[in-house]
């Protein structure tokens, strides 16, 4: 779903995040954003907190992983 607001920049280059989209994305206070520009597109991007990543490899299979030597160059 996208979701579309119009927001103002401060005179300090400062910009709010609608309350929605906080919401939505259960943004919290001094959370960390990583932001990267592309092609005149500015794209905010939450970096992961590390406990919630705990576990979020336990049902993961390496069976079908590769040998370094196995791969192609």
């Amino acid at each position: 779903m996208i979701n579309m607001t119009v927001v103002t920049i401060s005179s300090k280059f400062q910009v709010v995040i609608p309350k929605q989209i906080r919401e939505n994305m259960e943004l919290r206070p001094k959370e960390k954003m990583v932001i990267i520009e592309k092609q005149g597109t500015i794209h905010l991007v939450p970096v992961e907190n590390i406990k919630k990543l705990r576990g979020f490899l336990k049902d993961m299979s390496s069976k079908n992983m590769r040998e370094e030597h196995d791969r192609f160059d």
